[in-house]
């Protein structure tokens, strides 16, 4: 009922999209997606509305890739920054590789590969919650990247 009231109707920003679409022209029909999100945003209740501004400012509710690469990427500086200055201590001090800050936020950030470091070296007082955040960031960084890049070759 709340549609009817709202004046958001989702099938014309669907029907100019596809249309972008079809003549090729994709980064017109990206915007008109993105509009849509905008617009449908605004008939939301305010938690909801709000998670809306996280996504639209983050990564463009998935139709700006790179708005998402580029937070990855100030993300693994930092953290590397930070992990350098902080090195957490190896979990077997006798087995553990010598530490590498970027590897070890890579391990954190990328959800698929694995360098070694995050098993070897366990953080430990305020680092466990900047390595829970970074890997809820890598996993939703990364899959928002690949998404975009699989959108991107998948028209080619």
């Amino acid at each position: 009922m709340a549609k009817e009231n709202s004046g958001y109707l989702p099938h014309p920003y669907e029907q100019l999209a596809a249309a972008y679409i079809n003549s090729g022209h994709d980064v017109a029909a990206r915007e008109v997606l993105l509009a849509k999100c905008r617009r449908q945003r605004a008939i939301r209740p305010p938690a909801l509305r709000l998670w809306g501004y996280i996504q639209d400012w983050t990564v463009g509710y998935g139709y700006r890739p790179a708005r998402a690469a580029g937070w990855l990427t100030l993300l693994l500086v930092t953290a590397t920054v930070v992990f350098a200055a902080h090195q957490p201590p190896a979990a077997k001090p006798a087995e553990a590789p010598p530490f590498n800050a970027f590897l070890f936020v890579l391990d954190l950030l990328l959800p698929v590969v694995s360098f070694g470091q995050e098993q070897a070296f366990h953080p430990h007082g305020w680092q466990p919650w900047l390595a829970a955040g970074l890997i809820a960031a890598g996993w939703i960084l990364a899959t928002t990247i690949a998404a975009g890049l699989t959108r991107i070759l998948s028209r080619r």
